[in-house]
């Protein structure tokens, strides 16, 4: 049996933050791909507004959370962390709160939903949950997925009960999934990750991370993975609701590389290397703390059309993103399935 049920070996990543729509989902899912819902940074209500319309296609699809971290927040370093983005924020007359702010992304709520009212799929991102969890999503019939981006994670992963993996190379843009946000990824590339898990785990994979044409699927399903996951090609498609500030600067030559930065939230994270990665080359390990820190200042330059001070979440294989209807996307990629 398929761990996802679609007629192509295609996934839309989950991108949480704005970029995923249901009307993505409706466009992937019509052009025979699977799709994820995004289910970070929402609250129940909207999450299950999304998933009823989503239901209504009569296709698979699936629903991405965000594992809680249990990691404490050094007051001390963001402190002084606080005092750095102070002076950024300043420029739009904002006041900063250094008291760190954590939340659950209200955890508890959403994963009540998902078993009250199951999804084809349930993906996991920043570890596991704990694996009575797990088995409470299977029994109420979803196939429970968990994002991995080392074989240890994945031995993990098995251990705790899943269904099958998303292996995450450090290509991919917006968030690593990595389990310890105090880890850096290494670079690595996506199909020999996806070797590698392969060879420590006997699970279904689906491959993910620098997806940026037919070739890289091709790479990877060659590699094993059942599937493959593209998130950053379809930033730019018509139906996305990514930020206008955001694709255009995915279309803006003088941003020339992408690099790994906790600058933004305190997690490791792959965006177009701009102003505010370079002014804060280090940032701290603190998620989600350092996202509510930021939170204001992003938003303000989103609105005001200023790329140098917004996380422009981007794989490597940006440049490859273009302003064209998701299932064009979906299809060039299936050339080789």
């Amino acid at each position: 049996m398929p761990l996802l049920d679609s007629p192509l070996p295609i996934v839309a990543a989950p991108m949480a933050g704005g970029p995923t729509t249901v009307e993505l989902l409706r466009a992937v899912i019509e052009a025979g791909a699977f799709g994820f819902l995004a289910g970070g940074y929402k609250t129940a209500e909207a999450l299950e507004d999304e998933i009823r319309e989503v239901r209504r296609l009569g296709a698979g699809f699936g629903v991405n959370l965000f594992v809680p971290s249990r990691d404490g927040v050094d007051a001390s370093a963001f402190v002084e962390y606080a005092e750095e983005v102070r002076q950024e924020a300043s420029v739009y007359g904002l006041e900063i709160d250094s008291e760190p702010f954590t939340d659950d992304d209200r955890w508890g709520e959403k994963l009540a939903l998902l078993i009250s009212e199951p999804v084809p799929a349930v993906s996991f991102t920043f570890g596991l949950p704990d694996p009575t969890d797990i088995a409470a999503l299977q029994a109420a019939g979803s196939r429970v997925l968990a994002t991995v981006t080392t074989p240890h994670e994945a031995l993990l992963a098995r251990d705790a009960g899943v269904d099958g993996l998303i292996v995450q190379g450090s290509s991919a843009g917006g968030h690593s999934a990595t389990f310890d946000p105090r880890r850096t990824p290494e670079p690595l590339a996506s199909d020999e990750l996806v070797r590698e898990v392969l060879r420590a785990v006997d699970l279904p994979a689906i491959g993910a991370g620098g997806v940026d044409g037919p070739q890289a699927v091709r790479s990877l399903l060659e590699a094993g993975a059942e599937a493959v996951a593209v998130g950053t090609l379809l930033l730019r498609a018509k139906e996305a609701g990514t930020s206008a500030t955001h694709r255009d600067a995915l279309a803006d030559p003088t941003f020339s590389e992408t690099v790994l930065t906790r600058a933004f939230t305190g997690r490791p994270a792959r965006a177009l290397r701009n102003g505010f990665t370079d002014r804060h080359p280090h940032g701290i390990d603190a998620y989600p703390a350092v996202h509510h820190l930021t939170r204001s200042m992003r938003q303000a330059a989103n609105k005001a059309g200023d790329a140098d001070r917004l996380h422009l979440w981007a794989g490597t294989g940006w440049r490859r993103a273009a302003p064209v209807p998701a299932a064009d996307v979906i299809r060039h990629l299936a050339e080789v399935a």
